[in-house]
């Protein structure tokens, strides 16, 4: 039996573009332009970004690291233990923004006793892994009684850290806070994200 042979014809398709196409590609090139220009504007109006000088805050955060701080939260609510926060020492506007870990809140008592932290006379439990023993104490050699709007604030390299141990810087005023840090980038990518602790 003899085969047909079926000869193969490939007939070109046109390529079509339809108005209703541009619209399309059109409407999410600017919806994806809106977006971008929205959330940066958020970010400029309600958020700041600062640099991170030095390593007192290592591990968390690392010497030339950017952070995003949420200059809105304290607008909200008061800043509270455990929070990482950007200040101005003193109000000095020509200084650059500290960083650093609130340990104290308005109305407590703060003592530093062989490296040691103490809050209200009680010792605190803290990570031995994530902070080391003080070896100097500063200021908090003595008890400090915090007023009503006073934090106090503690690098987490506590041994490479200027903080409210030091007489330069003391306690912190909460007019002084410009916001809680929340986001990271910059550097290695594992120390990229949300500041959550």
């Amino acid at each position: 039996m003899a085969r047909k042979r079926r000869s193969l014809i490939y007939k070109e398709k046109k390529k079509i573009y339809s108005p209703s196409l541009f619209k399309e590609i059109f409407s999410w090139c600017f919806f994806t332009a809106f977006a971008i220009f929205l959330a940066l504007m958020v970010v400029i109006g309600f958020g700041m970004r600062a640099r991170v000088i030095g390593e007192s805050m290592s591990p968390t955060l690392y010497s030339g690291q950017f952070v995003l701080i949420n200059r809105v939260s304290y607008v909200i609510s008061t800043p509270k233990r455990n929070d990482i926060v950007a200040f101005l020492p003193n109000g000095n506007s020509n200084s650059h923004y500290y960083i650093k870990r609130i340990v104290a809140l308005p109305g407590e008592t703060v003592q530093i006793i062989d490296g040691v932290l103490y809050i209200n006379g009680v010792e605190q439990e803290e990570d031995k892994e994530l902070y080391d023993k003080m070896e100097d104490a500063g200021i908090a050699e003595n008890e400090i009684k915090l007023g009503s709007n006073q934090y106090f604030v503690l690098g987490d390299n506590r041994n490479s850290s200027e903080d409210s141990r030091s007489a330069n810087i003391g306690v912190v005023s909460g007019d002084t806070i410009a916001g809680k840090v929340w986001y990271k980038y910059g550097g290695t990518e594992k120390n990229i994200g949300f500041v959550l602790k």
